[in-house]
Order: structure tokens, then C-alpha cells, then sequence
């Protein structure tokens, strides 16, 4: 197996898109193979056993090879260079291989539903052949591999597609492994099985089905950027020279290793901005070579002084009592001579407890508690990152 992933990793980056596209064509090549040779032996036990649950695993097989086919044409898309038509490139190219992946495995579960019920209501016995047993057991093992060679891959490279295939894979040696037990029961105990075992074969297929094709719908309709990646990219910028804080980070997904994003970066109002700029440039070309992300970075200068920095401790505080979850940013206070201006952003989460209505009051109340000559002027974000969900 590490042969075949060596094979596809030519490049030190798993992520760059002709490593992606080397490691889809040869794992479509080796599912398509394989599928149709299991494809053949099954149908053959089918045949000899007169089983309808072991013919439509042979079928499954079939689609099996097809959905491969679907893999390799994906990937070998998603690989092409952006044009004038596709400036992002062709990188959901991929994640649109999973989706039809994933309703290919569902149309083979609703199809093994229907025959599987009619199966039940006109039994028939199945002969056992201890020639399909061993069909059977081969075709358990070469599942089990593809299983743990494409999960593999799935991970070097975060390809949800090769996921799909990965769950698939294990979901099909569960079935067929339920196929073989149900053809031992039958050998020994003459019980009729066969329809009720295509049943649990189906809705192992189509619980792969349905998983798989959320993996896939959830990057096309956009997903929130991955808590580990948004911690990084927090690592990388706030390393750096001027940079006090960064917020309203918005990231947009062109398919693995195609992605843009933005955001905004605090730093000194009184600081270099030449040198602030500079800094700046470096940090997009960083996260560029790092994690293959074209990146727009606009700077929100803030002050510095002890007075303003105080105030935005006390409202950072008024915050995290409401909840801890809640964050500030672009906080500034304007001066007058009757009351002072309090302005900032506060981030809520989606789904939160509270209104945004009450957020605000709850903020309100607070800051009025320290002096009724402030008057908090308070704006609503919402975070583009995936949160850590309580159990």
C-alpha cells in the first residue's frame, strides 16, 4: 500500500493539485479494475446459488466500477489549470465526483431495497456452493483493502471524494460479509434469509450513500473554514511584526488546494504604514506557500492609548460574562463633551441562545454600568469558522 501512496505523493506537498490528480486517476484505475473482477465472481456465485442478495452485490460491484470511473474523470478535471471561463480553476471538479459517487451508491441501495422486499414476500431457496463461499470471502478482503488504501489516501490529501470511495468500500465488505453468514445459515439451517439480508445489505449502502453525499454537498454550498486551519492561519499572521489582532475572516473553497480568503488585520494607528504594508504583503505570500490560499488582508488601524485599551479590557469583560464565546473587534471610542461614542463588533455564533437583539441589550446594560455618559453604538458579525460543537 505505501508503495501505491509514495506512487501518487511525487511531491513533497500532498496538497499541490498534480499529487491530488495522480492519486484520484490511480485510485479509479485500481477501483475500476477490481470492481469488475468482483463484479464477475459474484455474479457467477449469484448463478450457482440462485441468491437475489448475492446478484445485486454483484451489481453493486458494477456501480462500484462505475462510480471509479467517475473518480478518475473527476480528479483528472479538477487537475487542468484555470482558464478564461473557470479563472478559480476546476477544483470542485472533485467534490462534484463525490456528489455523483454518492448518488450512485444510493441508487444501488433504493434498487436492493426493492428487490430484497420482493424476495421476502416470494422466497426461494438459495444452494449453497462451497466455490461462491470462497467468491464471497476473496471479494470481503479485496474490499477491506481498497477500504484502508483510499481512506489512506483520503487523508494525505483531504479528498472528500476518496472518502466516499474509502466508506463505500468498508460499507460493501460489511454487506457482502452478511451475504456469506446468511449463505452459511442457509447451508446448515435451512433458513430463508436471503431477502432479509439484501435488506441490511441496502441500508448499509444507503447510510454510505447519504454520508457520503453530505461530505460532498457541504464544500459545494460552503462550509465554515476548519477550526485547525483558522488556528494556524491566527499563528502565522499575529507572528508577525504590527499585527495586534485580525477579525471578519471570510474564506471561499475552489475546490482542495484552490481557496481564497479575507480578512481584517488591527494594527497601530500611529505605526510605519509603509512598513505595516510590507508586512502585509508577506503574510498573503506566506499563506499562499503554505496552505495554497490567495489572500486579501485590509488593515484596521486602532489606537493604542492607555484609556481606549482600558475600556476594551472592561467590554471584553461584559462580553464573556454574557458568554465566553463572544469576541470583539474594531473597538474605538469617540470623546464628546456631553457622552463618549463606545463602537465595536461583536461575533456570535450561529445558533446562539440569545438574539441578536438581546446580545445588544445585554452589552447595553453592561456598559451603561460603568458610566451612564457611554453609549455603546454595537455591531452583529457572524464567525466564518467552524466552531468546537459541546457534546
Amino acid at each position: 500500500m505505501d508503495f501505491f501512496i509514495n506512487f501518487c505523493l511525487h511531491s513533497k506537498d500532498p496538497q499541490a493539485p498534480e499529487s491530488r490528480q495522480r492519486c484520484g486517476i490511480l485510485s479509479g484505475g485500481i477501483g475500476i479494475a477490481l470492481n469488475l473482477l468482483l463484479f464477475l465472481g459474484k455474479l457467477l456465485a449469484g448463478i450457482v446459488t440462485s441468491s437475489i442478495a448475492v446478484t445485486a452485490d454483484a451489481f453493486n460491484n458494477l456501480s462500484d466500477a462505475a462510480s471509479s470511473v467517475v473518480t478518475l474523470v473527476g480528479f483528472h478535471l479538477a487537475g487542468q489549470e484555470a482558464d478564461e471561463e473557470h479563472p478559480f480553476g476546476h477544483g470542485r471538479m472533485e467534490y462534484l465526483a463525490g456528489l455523483v459517487v454518492a448518488l450512485l451508491i444510493l441508487l444501488v441501495g433504493v434498487e436492493l431495497v426493492q428487490s430484497s422486499v420482493d424476495k421476502i414476500l416470494h422466497p426461494e431457496p438459495v444452494v449453497f456452493s462451497t466455490l461462491s463461499a470462497v467468491i464471497l470471502a476473496v471479494s470481503i478482503g479485496v474490499k477491506l483493502w481498497m477500504f484502508w488504501f483510499n481512506r489512506a489516501l483520503s487523508r494525505r490529501i483531504q479528498s472528500a471524494a476518496l472518502a466516499a470511495t474509502a466508506a463505500d468500500s468498508l460499507s460493501d465488505a460489511a454487506g457482502t460479509g452478511i451475504l456469506l453468514l446468511g449463505l452459511l445459515a442457509g447451508r446448515f439451517f435451512a433458513l430463508p434469509l436471503d431477502g432479509w439480508l439484501g435488506l441490511a445489505v441496502a441500508l448499509f449502502i444507503l447510510r454510505t450513500g447519504w454520508g457520503a453525499a453530505k461530505d460532498t454537498v457541504d464544500p459545494l454550498l460552503g462550509r465554515p473554514m476548519d477550526r485547525e486551519l483558522a488556528a494556524d492561519i491566527d499563528r502565522i499572521v499575529l507572528g508577525h511584526e504590527y499585527i495586534m489582532g485580525i477579525h471578519d475572516l471570510v474564506y471561499h473553497d475552489y475546490g482542495p488546494g484552490r481557496a481564497m480568503m479575507s480578512f481584517h488585520a488591527e494594527v497601530p494607528a500611529d505605526g510605519d504604514f509603509l512598513a505595516i504594508h510590507d508586512v502585509i504583503d508577506h503574510i498573503e505570500r506566506e499563506l499562499k506557500a503554505k496552505h495554497h490560499i490567495e489572500t486579501c488582508i485590509h488593515m484596521d488601524p486602532v489606537m493604542r492609548d492607555e484609556r481606549t485599551q482600558a475600556l476594551r479590557n472592561q467590554v471584553e469583560e461584559i462580553a464573556k460574562g454574557i458568554d465566553p464565546v463572544l469576541t470583539i473587534h474594531d473597538f474605538r471610542i469617540t470623546a464628546g463633551p456631553i457622552h463618549t461614542n463606545i463602537l465595536f463588533d461583536v461575533v456570535v455564533p450561529y445558533g446562539f441562545r440569545l438574539s441578536d437583539v438581546q446580545v445588544r441589550a445585554a452589552l447595553y446594560e453592561g456598559i451603561k454600568g460603568l458610566s451612564d455618559r457611554y453609549f455603546p453604538v454595537v455591531q452583529v458579525d457572524r464567525s466564518y469558522v467552524e466552531v468546537q460543537k459541546t457534546p
